[in-house]
């Protein structure tokens, strides 16, 4: 049997692969440090001497648990209170990596709007679809992790992947852009221009607010410019008891805001055509764990 020391080794040099599989099924920081730190509980007390692959091994232990999870949150998300959105996370990738393909693939995968769309799928196709999407897994490593034959795991993947590309908005990806206009967005919205702020508005713009009834925030989806505007000037008045952050978050910029040097919320945009179509603001506070720039990168 390997030495405690090994085992452990073994296990960190795959907790950000893990992580990541982890919080792309779930959609929540915690939820997915939890199903890792389950991971590593089996594997500790599993005599990983007859383990060859310690790679697939962890991923499949990984899977299942976040497949379980996903199931018994389906139930407690009919009471949730408000819109649900996706807990954002840093993701200054950084030179951990480089490749420019790699790093689309990654940013692309843990997208609010791809996420949000991932809520669709049922556990299973949610799981085939994070493998080999995010991952680049082969269907036969993924049929063994789902214990499941190749050639279903083959039509579960289609059938996710066609999902996906039907419900899945079509934003602007380019970074440059999104950060200039959430910066102006940011100026015009803090100053309580209605002017300005419809200027960058979309007509069929939408606002959707998660706080999970634990902190203020619109219970319902807010369509239309006027009515978007008309509610971000109205808030504008609390601007000044805010420090705002730029960062990177799920791929993409988007603002911070600290009270006190506490996350209050994180706010994105989604943009196309140069307008912002849809605003996302994240204020539940058991969801902005991933604001810490120190956690791993998923």
């Amino acid at each position: 049997m390997a030495t405690d020391t090994a085992d452990t080794d073994v296990f960190e040099a795959h907790r950000g692969l893990l992580t990541g599989v982890a919080y792309r099924m779930l959609g929540r920081v915690a939820d997915a440090e939890d199903v890792v730190q389950e991971a590593w509980l089996r594997w500790s007390a599993h005599d990983t001497a007859d383990v060859r692959e310690p790679r697939a091994y962890l991923v499949r232990i990984t899977t299942r648990l976040a497949i379980d999870r996903l199931r018994r949150a389906s139930t407690q998300r009919e009471t949730y209170v408000g819109p649900w959105l996706p807990e954002p996370v840093v993701t200054a990738y950084g030179p951990a990596v480089p490749d420019t393909a790699e790093r689309a693939v990654l940013a692309d995968s843990v997208s609010l709007a791809v996420l949000i769309v991932l809520e669709s799928l049922s556990p299973l196709e949610r799981a085939v679809f994070v493998l080999r999407e995010a991952f680049g897994f082969p269907y036969a490593e993924i049929a063994v992790t789902l214990d499941r034959g190749e050639a279903a795991v083959r039509q579960l993947a289609g059938r996710a992947r066609r999902h996906v590309e039907e419900r899945r908005p079509r934003y602007d990806v380019d970074p440059a852009a999104r950060r200039e206009l959430t910066e102006r967005f940011l100026a015009a919205a803090g100053g309580g221009d209605l002017e300005a702020l419809l200027a960058l508005l979309a007509p069929d713009v939408r606002l959707v607010g998660d706080s999970g009834g634990k902190a203020k925030a619109p219970l319902r989806i807010i369509e239309g410019a006027d009515k978007v505007g008309r509610f971000l000037a109205a808030v504008a008045a609390d601007a000044a008891l805010y420090e705002f952050r730029v960062m990177e978050f799920n791929g993409a910029p988007a603002v911070l805001a600290l009270n006190g040097g506490r996350p209050d919320l994180v706010l994105q945009l989604e943009v196309r055509d140069g307008r912002v179509e849809s605003v996302h603001i994240v204020r539940n506070p058991d969801k902005l764990g991933g604001t810490d720039p120190g956690r791993p990168t998923v």
